[in-house]
């Protein structure tokens, strides 16, 4: 077919992306509304233009809603629970203040706040958590508002798709078909470099005291004295994260990057040195953490790490003894249905669940208290597990009635051998509408794997690209920038942070775009 036949099918198949990019962006609307609006946009067009039976609609409508449920929001609530959890017991004002301590120099504190401890905290929870959290920790350290949002916001990025204990791979996988360690791995390889990237920008942005009229040191000026430490940080979250993501799966990959970039940070920062006077801050120690403090205020992540270490692939004796506890059901009643597969007890929300209620009762926590956090954070999140639901329901009746399709279909025919320039933008725009890396693979996933099936390339790398554009699209979402001002209790100056951050965000799309099409043509 030409193109001009092509045209038609694919501006009605964006209908429900384009209704989402208005309701968000122009008439900001919840996204639990616009998603739904997406949702029945979708339905509508399945009845009309590609003719589908209500009977099929329904039942891919459901399909969708039940893998939503389980797992991706059984994952969120448990993920923020276990956060919440560790706000209510104190956990989390202990966990800061040892973090915070490390060091007296500005540009180590970001990197520890923002890369390090938002990194672990996007691993665990994600959801606005990552950036909020640390931007306010060191607002409170004395960093300029403004200035403390734009560091978190690009520290949160390139992790993005391994928020929530790998909630958005998880979710790719599911929906494409892939298996999630193989694309877990191949995500991970795309992001490696910019994993060691980011540091050396935390610290130049760091380095800038945010006074008015006060001048701004160089690129060399700002990465003297802790260049390496900067290096360091990079490489030891990126290497374990390749590791795990390559042996174990999505699931704890960021989680143990972060920890290593932490301990890596942290050693490196208590090593006896010279502090100059612009980049030295007065940071109060507070009291002293004892060893079994600590691990009390840990104690909820190291359950969640052991448990879903040892029931993943690194130990085939307990997986494969809970792997037959699962349920594989056809549920799209039209053809080539999908075979989903429900697992009941070895799936990271179970688990998550077990190790906080554990973690929540050694740091004092009354079963009574876990049950109000629990239902606090139920309510907190139905608008986001709505949003899920409507999001997954839409990208199956999409997928099943041809409107997947149609959008790779045209942009194949434009684009040609080159679409792997515009796989990271697709992945980008996704992520800067919806705010969540999680959403744009839901939404984007079958169009990168279609395309790459169409034009015989590799359909893990392709499907990756939509999440490594997610890394620049969520530093300039206006939902995420929204959080972030919030989180410093500051209003009305988003454009200005906008500003700063979209020349990071554009060149990293570039320098992404190139990285696409380089591993397009080598594979």
């Amino acid at each position: 077919m030409s193109i001009a036949e092509l045209a038609v099918p694919f501006a009605l198949a964006l209908l429900p992306i384009i209704w989402l990019i208005v309701a968000l962006v122009a008439l900001h609307l919840p996204a639990w509304k616009a998603a739904l609006g997406s949702f029945a946009i979708s339905c509508v067009l399945a009845l009309t233009w590609w003719g589908m039976p209500v009977v099929e609609v329904a039942s891919a409508s459901l399909e969708g809603f039940l893998m939503a449920l389980w797992p991706i929001v059984l994952v969120i609530i448990a993920a923020v629970f276990t956060y919440n959890l560790c706000v209510r017991t104190g956990a989390m004002d202990v966990i800061g203040s040892m973090i915070t301590s490390l060091s007296c120099d500005r540009r180590v504190l970001a990197l520890l706040v923002a890369w390090c401890f938002g990194g672990f905290m996007e691993g665990m929870s994600g959801f606005g958590t990552a950036v909020a959290i640390p931007a306010g920790m060191l607002a409170a350290l004395g960093f300029p508002p403004l200035q403390a949002v734009l560091i978190c916001l690009v520290a949160n990025g390139v992790p993005t798709c391994f928020g929530s204990v790998g909630v958005p791979t998880v979710s790719l996988a599911g929906l494409t078909g892939l298996d999630p360690i193989r694309l877990a791995f191949t995500e991970m390889l795309q992001l490696a470099p910019f994993f060691v990237i980011v540091p050396f920008i935390i610290v130049v942005l760091a380095a800038q005291t945010g006074e008015e009229g006060a001048p701004k040191p160089g690129i060399a000026s700002a990465l003297r004295g802790v260049w390496h430490i900067a290096l360091a940080s990079g490489v030891a979250y990126a290497l374990p994260s390749v590791a795990v993501a390559a042996f174990v799966g999505p699931e704890l990959a960021v989680v143990v990057g972060s920890l290593c970039s932490l301990v890596a940070t942290a050693l490196l920062a208590r090593r006896p040195a010279a502090v100059e006077d612009a980049y030295r801050m007065e940071v109060d120690a507070g009291e002293a953490v004892t060893v079994a403090g600590a691990l009390r205020a840990w104690s909820c992540f190291i359950f969640i790490f052991v448990l879903l270490m040892g029931t993943s692939n690194l130990l085939p004796a307990v997986h494969d003894a809970l792997a037959p506890l699962a349920s594989s059901v056809t549920i799209f009643t039209g053809e080539d249905p999908s075979t989903v597969t429900f697992t009941w007890a070895n799936t990271p929300g179970v688990w998550i669940f077990i190790a906080a209620f554990a973690g929540g009762l050694i740091q004092g926590a009354s079963l009574r208290q876990m049950g109000e956090v629990l239902v606090a954070t139920v309510r907190q999140m139905l608008p986001t597990a709505a949003t899920m639901l409507a999001v997954l329901g839409c990208a199956k009746v999409m997928g099943y009635a041809g409107m997947i399709g149609a959008i790779s279909s045209f942009c194949i025919a434009v684009t040609g051998a080159c679409f792997p320039l515009m796989a990271p933008v697709i992945g980008a725009v996704g992520a800067f509408v919806t705010g969540s890396g999680t959403s744009s693979g839901l939404l984007f996933g079958s169009v990168q794997q279609q395309a790459a099936e169409a034009l015989g390339m590799d359909p893990y790398w392709m499907v990756a690209l939509n999440s490594l554009g997610v890394g620049a699209g969520k530093m300039i979402s206006p939902q995420t920038l929204a959080i972030g001002m919030a989180s410093v209790k500051v209003v009305g100056i988003e454009g200005k942070l906008l500003a700063r951050v979209l020349p990071i965000a554009l060149a990293f799309m570039v320098l992404m775009a190139v990285l696409g099409m380089a591993g397009a043509v080598l594979l």
